[in-house]
């Protein structure tokens, strides 16, 4: 028989491996600081920023249509991100799309990832690390640039 607990014990997470464990420790970052993995709320607010201003230019020129919403943010995210390796979002919270080895992404890594933020679903499915399935796919991890 199932009960609550074993329901709650997905939706809390993966179980703490203690305090010698943190995001992108396998991946050989920082616990905090400069280069350390960027935590769900630096995340979350880059995100309200590129979509907010990508609804303010699709109010100003396209009627806030949806669909030119989402292209708009997906164009930001492929030219600022394959360019500079951060959006508007990211600059504000001190974020930076990285590969692996610590460089900026690039415009290819930038094309696939960004295909697979518009489809949400890889966004929201990520690992121990805190990455998600569409960094995982084109090898690339956001971190913060400074404290």
């Amino acid at each position: 028989m199932v009960d609550r607990r074993d329901i709650s014990s997905w939706l809390e997470g993966p179980p703490s491996r203690g305090p010698g464990h943190w995001p992108g420790r396998r991946l050989g970052r920082p616990a905090d600081g400069g280069g350390s993995i960027a935590r769900p709320g630096r995340r979350l607010g880059a995100l309200m920023i590129d979509w907010a201003l990508c609804s303010l230019i699709s109010a100003a020129f396209f009627g806030y249509d949806g669909l030119a919403t989402l292209g708009i943010f997906a164009l930001e995210q492929m030219i600022l991100v394959g360019t500079l390796g951060y959006s508007v979002g990211h600059r504000v919270f001190k974020l930076q799309v990285q590969r692996l080895e610590g460089r900026p992404a690039g415009f290819g890594p930038a094309i696939v990832r960004t295909a697979l933020i518009c489809l949400v679903i890889p966004a929201v499915i990520f690992d121990e690390d805190q990455r998600g399935l569409h960094d995982r796919a084109v090898g690339t991890v956001l971190v913060r640039t400074s404290n």
